[in-house]
């Protein structure tokens, strides 16, 4: 589940980077390295805690009396600070064309290729007939991040692809593009004509796919 969109100015901010430092964090710890109230710092972590960005874990009691509430960050709260996976990808395709060449990166590209395969066969196994390959195609895309959808018009379908996770890598690689769209020709079968219709690394808004049994 995503986390609920909140307001990080201010204090919030400052709790979430100041967890981000420590493993867990009470409170009254907080608020008196704030110089804030303890009711102002709960106020700040139960709305971080309503956006699912932090959570509470119980210390082990000391003496008596129940154990005190620490705070620490959540897996989705990593979504706020900095991320340079796109970077890394496109500085590691050229290092692998710099250092063995382009027919090394397309091999790498292939190797890619075939653990998709294998993955989306074993998706759309049991799928007969072509809508609903395309729909469990679809729903393998929209997981992956491609904010894919299906529209149909009359019996022709149009698989929809709004966003593209990869775009950054596949700016720098051409072949990304290629292998998936050879991916749906292996995944669908050969008697299945896949066109991209629109590109969205050739000025397109989105990709699109439409699809037609070669047999019609």
């Amino acid at each position: 589940m995503s986390p609920v969109s909140t307001d990080l100015s201010g204090a919030k901010r400052r709790i979430i980077e100041r967890l981000k430092r420590v493993d867990t964090i009470t409170a009254p710890e907080l608020a008196a390295e704030f110089g804030l109230t303890d009711t102002a710092i709960r106020q700040h972590l139960e709305t971080l805690e309503a956006a699912e960005l932090v959570e509470r874990t119980s210390a082990p009691a000391v003496g008596r009396g129940r154990p005190p509430v620490r705070w620490r960050l959540t897996d989705a709260s990593s979504s706020l600070f900095a991320d340079r996976h796109s970077d890394l990808t496109v500085e590691l395709i050229a290092c692998i064309r710099a250092a063995l060449g382009e027919e090394a990166l397309d091999q790498v590209v292939q190797a890619r290729a075939e653990r998709q395969l294998a993955n989306y066969r074993a998706a759309l196994e049991g799928a007969c007939d072509l809508p609903e390959r395309i729909k469990r195609l679809a729903e393998i895309r929209n997981a992956a991040g491609y904010e894919a959808e299906v529209i149909a018009d009359g019996d022709h379908l149009t698989l929809v692809e709004h966003h593209c996770p990869i775009r950054c890598a596949a700016e720098s690689c051409a072949g990304l593009c290629r292998a998936e769209l050879n991916l749906y020709e292996d995944v669908l079968g050969p008697d299945v004509l896949v066109e991209r219709d629109q590109h969205l690394l050739g000025g397109d808004r989105r990709c699109t796919y439409s699809f037609k049994l070669t047999s019609d």
